[in-house]
C-alpha cells in the first residue's frame, strides 16, 4: 500500500544518467547519453517533496513538486521544464510492492500522448526512474527516457 513516506529514499543528493530518445515517439530513434545531478528535500513532513535536476549538456533545469493525497493515498508528481517554464500536467499513481507507477494525459509534438513514469529497483544508495508515452491510449508504450539515480562518491580524507 502506498504512503506518505514512499518517496523517503529520494532525499538528498544524486548522481543521474540520463539516457533519452532523440524523438520520443519513435523507438528506433537515436539514444543519448548524458549525466546530471539532483537534490531532494523533504516538505509536510515525508507527505510531499520537491527535486531538481540539473542537466548541464542539455543546458536545463527540470524540478519535480510530489504530493501525497491521504484520502486517496495516490501521488501526483507534477514536473516542471526550466527551459520552457511549463508545468506539465500531473501524473497519478500508487506504489505496490516497491514499484511505483504513475499515469496522465499530456501532448508531445501536437499528438495527445498517456504519459507513464514508474519508479524501480529503489534503495538508499540507487533507484531507476523511466518515462514512456502511448499514442495508442496505454494499447503500447515507448520508453523513451530513463535515469539511473546513484548516491555521490564521497571523496577520501573528507
Amino acid at each position: 500500500m502506498s504512503g506518505p513516506h514512499d518517496f523517503d529514499f529520494f532525499h538528498g543528493d544524486w548522481q543521474v544518467r540520463n539516457r533519452r530518445l532523440a524523438d520520443f515517439l519513435d523507438p528506433d530513434s537515436a539514444w543519448e547519453e548524458f549525466p546530471g545531478t539532483s537534490r531532494c528535500r523533504p516538505l509536510f513532513d515525508g507527505a510531499a517533496n520537491i527535486d531538481e535536476i540539473d542537466m548541464p549538456r542539455l543546458g536545463a533545469k527540470g524540478a519535480t513538486l510530489r504530493l501525497f493525497d491521504r484520502e486517496t493515498g495516490r501521488w501526483a508528481l507534477h514536473w516542471a521544464a526550466s527551459l520552457s517554464g511549463t508545468l506539465f500536467p500531473p501524473v497519478v499513481g500508487r506504489f505496490e510492492d516497491g514499484r511505483g507507477e504513475f499515469h496522465g494525459e499530456d501532448t508531445y509534438d501536437g499528438k495527445d500522448v498517456r504519459v507513464r513514469f514508474v519508479w524501480a529497483d529503489v534503495s538508499a544508495s540507487a533507484a531507476h526512474w523511466e518515462q514512456a508515452f502511448s499514442v495508442d491510449d496505454g494499447r503500447t508504450w515507448v520508453t523513451n527516457w530513463t535515469m539511473d539515480f546513484s548516491r555521490p562518491s564521497e571523496t577520501p580524507g573528507r
